[in-house]
């Protein structure tokens, strides 16, 4: 069976943003962008979900808290296609992530997750570390 790769040959990682807010998506495409990152933003998860590509994405950053599906369901259905794509969340709340921690996702890493709002660089740092570090 050949599986066809989707990563950039010239180096660029793609990351595609989940996030209700249009302003919170714009923002940190234009940071991303600068960054020398390609970026795809969605305000809509099933939207998301249903332009998903497997093997095309190196990093899907996902809100913790959307209508219809929260960033985790997005995250468990994004899994099912493409178990290699790596996952960070977003959240206004420590306390969110320990709730989470705690329940439903007790396999959760910290630093997996992206506490709103972030200064610009080090939104850079954090998902240059991810994706430099994170299996």
């Amino acid at each position: 069976m050949v599986i066809l790769e989707n990563k950039r040959k010239d180096g660029i990682k793609r990351i595609m943003i989940v996030d209700d807010e249009p302003d919170i998506n714009l923002a940190f495409k234009v940071v991303l962008k600068r960054g020398g990152f390609d970026v795809d933003t969605f305000d809509d998860p099933v939207d998301a979900l249903e332009k998903f590509k497997p093997r095309f994405y190196d990093l899907l950053i996902l809100d913790t808290r959307m209508p219809k599906l929260d960033g985790f369901e997005l995250c468990q259905k994004i899994k099912k296609l493409d178990g290699d794509v790596k996952i960070c969340f977003l959240t206004a709340s420590e306390l969110y992530y320990e709730r989470f921690r705690e329940g439903k996702y007790p396999t959760l890493d910290k630093d997996l997750f992206i506490r709103k709002p972030i200064a610009n660089r080090e939104l850079l740092i954090k998902i240059n570390s991810i994706l430099d570090h994170t299996p």
